[in-house]
């Protein structure tokens, strides 16, 4: 795969997390005042899944996007040190 296909791949999962983390985030809020919306409660659940499944992904391709998705065994604070996915792209 060429750097250009890798690169696009690599924008495409990141807005994809971007818009399941948006639904998560809003569903989240909405259950702050209506706890007992099991619809609400089941789209919370789809997204947010939805959100870790995709940030585990981009974790294992590009690089941890947060701290909870650093892969084990490796120095937790060393990925601070690389440059940010937005530095990658220039």
């Amino acid at each position: 795969m060429n750097s250009c296909q890798c690169l696009m791949e690599q924008k495409k999962l990141r807005y994809y997390i971007d818009v399941v983390s948006f639904a998560a985030l809003d569903a989240a809020m909405f259950l702050d005042t209506h706890p007992q919306d099991e619809d609400a409660l089941k789209y919370f659940d789809y997204y947010n899944h939805a959100r870790n499944q995709a940030l585990a992904e981009y974790s294992s391709r590009f690089g941890p996007l947060t701290l909870n998705t650093v892969p084990k065994g490796v120095d937790f604070w060393c990925w601070a040190s690389d440059p940010w996915p937005w530095e990658k792209e220039g």
